[in-house]
């Protein structure tokens, strides 16, 4: 996805006149309001995620997401063009397996409006069409309610359940793993 490009994905996966919001990669220029929205969000993220709250955790994320095998992309409204959420694209691997698994976090300010959900299907277009993946994974912790409400919303399975699989606030936590897999695909049993 180039820096310049607005929308962050082709006009062939979604038109950009029927979205609410669009994608695009984070900048350095976004650090003063991606900082200010996730320090105002902190109540709905913790403790199911620990987005940058510092400018050197910022830094740190932006160089993470430069990386072949991470995208960080906002969420942003198509109509003021704030930050209303992050998706991020981890551990992406080629070959013959396909894959990313998603991590993401909506802001305070926008919650309750759908954004995310428009967010995460752009998503999903944007990695089976443009990045030729096969499977996205989304491993939620069973109390995130709604995070566990949005993956069924945009049509992700549950596949699993992995015990102590991330160490988060301190413990070793348990998650489900949800999954998406590209629609396009015939699966040969």
């Amino acid at each position: 996805m180039s820096e310049d490009d607005q929308t962050g994905i082709p006009a062939t996966v979604a038109d950009p006149d029927l979205r609410r919001v669009y994608l695009r990669p984070v900048h350095k220029r976004d650090r003063s309001e991606f900082l200010t929205q996730m320090e105002e969000s902190r109540s709905l993220h913790e403790p199911w995620i620990n987005p940058p709250l510092t400018p050197y955790g910022f830094q740190n994320y932006l160089a993470r997401t430069h990386r072949d095998d991470h995208e960080g992309l906002l969420v942003c409204e198509r109509a003021s063009h704030a930050i209303t959420g992050v998706i991020n694209l981890n551990n992406i691997v080629r070959g013959t397996f396909l894959s990313a698994s998603l991590g993401y976090y909506g802001t305070r300010k926008y919650g309750g409006l759908g954004y995310m959900q428009e967010g995460l299907e752009l998503v999903k277009d944007y990695a089976f069409r443009s990045l030729g993946l096969h499977r996205l994974e989304a491993n939620i912790q069973p109390d995130n309610h709604r995070s566990l409400a949005l993956v069924r919303k945009c049509g992700f399975e549950r596949e699993g359940f992995s015990r102590a699989f991330l160490y988060l606030a301190g413990a070793w936590r348990d998650h489900e793993r949800w999954v998406a897999i590209d629609p396009r695909l015939t699966l040969h049993r």
